[in-house]
Protein backbone atom coordinates (compact mmCIF):
# COMPACT_ATOMS: atom_id res chain seq x y z
CA UNK A 1 0.00 0.00 0.00
CA UNK A 2 3.15 2.41 0.57
CA UNK A 3 4.20 2.50 -2.29
CA UNK A 4 1.01 2.24 -4.71
CA UNK A 5 -0.19 5.37 -2.59
CA UNK A 6 2.75 7.27 -2.95
CA UNK A 7 2.68 6.68 -6.70
CA UNK A 8 -0.37 7.82 -7.10
CA UNK A 9 0.13 10.66 -5.16
CA UNK A 10 3.09 11.86 -7.71
CA UNK A 11 1.22 11.05 -10.43
CA UNK A 12 -1.54 13.13 -9.30
CA UNK A 13 0.93 15.83 -7.89
CA UNK A 14 1.90 16.36 -11.80
CA UNK A 15 -1.61 16.69 -12.91
CA UNK A 16 -2.47 18.96 -10.38
CA UNK A 17 1.14 21.30 -10.75
CA UNK A 18 0.57 21.26 -14.22
CA UNK A 19 -3.41 22.75 -13.71
CA UNK A 20 -2.33 25.53 -11.24
CA UNK A 21 0.33 27.14 -13.67
CA UNK A 22 -1.82 28.89 -15.12
CA UNK A 23 -2.38 30.96 -11.87
CA UNK A 24 1.63 30.15 -11.16
CA UNK A 25 0.33 28.77 -7.76
CA UNK A 26 1.78 25.21 -6.80
CA UNK A 27 -1.32 22.91 -6.37
CA UNK A 28 -1.44 23.61 -1.91
CA UNK A 29 -1.43 27.37 -2.17
CA UNK A 30 -3.74 27.66 -4.76
CA UNK A 31 -6.51 25.39 -2.29
CA UNK A 32 -5.74 27.18 0.48
CA UNK A 33 -6.43 30.48 -1.24
CA UNK A 34 -9.57 28.87 -2.42
CA UNK A 35 -10.75 28.01 1.29
CA UNK A 36 -9.87 31.49 1.82
CA UNK A 37 -11.71 32.96 -0.54
CA UNK A 38 -14.69 30.86 0.01
CA UNK A 39 -14.23 31.56 4.05
CA UNK A 40 -12.95 35.13 4.39
CA UNK A 41 -11.37 35.41 8.03
CA UNK A 42 -10.99 31.09 8.26
CA UNK A 43 -8.32 30.44 11.18
CA UNK A 44 -4.98 28.61 10.40
CA UNK A 45 -6.24 25.68 12.42
CA UNK A 46 -9.39 25.24 10.41
CA UNK A 47 -7.20 25.42 7.33
CA UNK A 48 -4.81 22.62 8.49
CA UNK A 49 -7.99 20.63 9.12
CA UNK A 50 -9.58 21.25 5.97
CA UNK A 51 -6.39 20.40 4.07
CA UNK A 52 -4.65 17.64 5.98
CA UNK A 53 -1.38 19.41 6.72
CA UNK A 54 0.56 20.31 9.59
CA UNK A 55 -0.13 23.97 11.46
CA UNK A 56 3.74 24.47 10.71
CA UNK A 57 2.80 23.72 6.77
CA UNK A 58 -0.33 26.14 6.79
CA UNK A 59 1.68 28.86 8.69
CA UNK A 60 4.77 28.52 5.80
CA UNK A 61 1.91 28.62 2.55
CA UNK A 62 0.34 31.59 4.54
CA UNK A 63 3.55 32.92 4.60
CA UNK A 64 3.96 32.73 0.90
CA UNK A 65 0.88 33.86 0.00
CA UNK A 66 1.30 37.38 2.04
CA UNK A 67 4.52 37.45 0.03
CA UNK A 68 2.06 37.13 -3.44
CA UNK A 69 0.05 39.72 -1.47
CA UNK A 70 -2.65 37.59 -2.17
CA UNK A 71 -3.48 36.95 1.55
CA UNK A 72 -3.42 39.15 4.39
CA UNK A 73 -3.52 37.40 8.62
CA UNK A 74 -5.40 39.84 11.15
CA UNK A 75 -4.74 39.11 14.76
CA UNK A 76 -8.19 39.52 16.43
CA UNK A 77 -7.22 38.96 20.47
CA UNK A 78 -5.52 35.33 20.75
CA UNK A 79 -7.09 35.04 17.07
CA UNK A 80 -5.83 34.88 13.76
CA UNK A 81 -8.06 35.20 10.64
CA UNK A 82 -6.97 34.72 7.43
CA UNK A 83 -8.34 37.21 4.71
CA UNK A 84 -7.94 36.81 0.82
CA UNK A 85 -7.00 40.46 -1.03
CA UNK A 86 -8.67 42.24 -4.00
CA UNK A 87 -5.76 40.56 -6.11
CA UNK A 88 -7.25 36.75 -4.66
CA UNK A 89 -10.16 37.99 -5.49
CA UNK A 90 -9.34 38.78 -8.49
CA UNK A 91 -8.10 35.21 -9.47
CA UNK A 92 -10.80 33.00 -8.52
CA UNK A 93 -12.15 32.60 -12.15
CA UNK A 94 -8.98 31.55 -13.21
CA UNK A 95 -8.74 29.23 -9.83
CA UNK A 96 -12.42 28.07 -10.52
CA UNK A 97 -11.17 26.79 -14.28
CA UNK A 98 -8.19 25.33 -12.84
CA UNK A 99 -9.91 23.06 -10.70
CA UNK A 100 -12.02 22.39 -13.88
CA UNK A 101 -9.33 21.29 -15.48
CA UNK A 102 -7.65 19.30 -12.86
CA UNK A 103 -10.59 17.53 -12.17
CA UNK A 104 -11.32 16.86 -15.95
CA UNK A 105 -7.91 15.72 -16.73
CA UNK A 106 -8.06 12.87 -13.92
CA UNK A 107 -11.42 12.06 -14.34
CA UNK A 108 -11.14 11.28 -18.08
CA UNK A 109 -8.35 8.86 -17.42
CA UNK A 110 -9.81 7.28 -14.41
CA UNK A 111 -13.86 8.08 -15.14
CA UNK A 112 -15.88 10.35 -13.36
CA UNK A 113 -18.02 8.09 -11.17
CA UNK A 114 -14.34 5.86 -9.90
CA UNK A 115 -12.92 8.99 -9.36
CA UNK A 116 -15.95 9.87 -6.81
CA UNK A 117 -16.01 7.08 -5.69
CA UNK A 118 -12.35 6.75 -5.19
CA UNK A 119 -11.90 9.66 -3.51
CA UNK A 120 -14.95 9.26 -0.59
CA UNK A 121 -12.33 5.80 -0.49
CA UNK A 122 -9.60 7.53 0.45
CA UNK A 123 -10.82 9.94 2.59
CA UNK A 124 -12.14 7.49 4.68
CA UNK A 125 -9.31 5.58 4.88
CA UNK A 126 -7.51 8.80 5.91
CA UNK A 127 -9.69 9.22 8.80
CA UNK A 128 -9.44 5.97 10.30
CA UNK A 129 -5.59 6.04 10.02
CA UNK A 130 -5.42 9.26 11.74
CA UNK A 131 -3.75 8.83 14.55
Amino acid sequence: MYFATNALARKMEKIAVNAWKKVDLSPSHAYLLMLALDAPGIQPMKLSEELHLEPSTITRLIEKLEEKKLLVRIADGKQTNVYPTSKARALRPKMKQCVADFYDKYSLVLGKEESDRFIKSINRMADKLAV
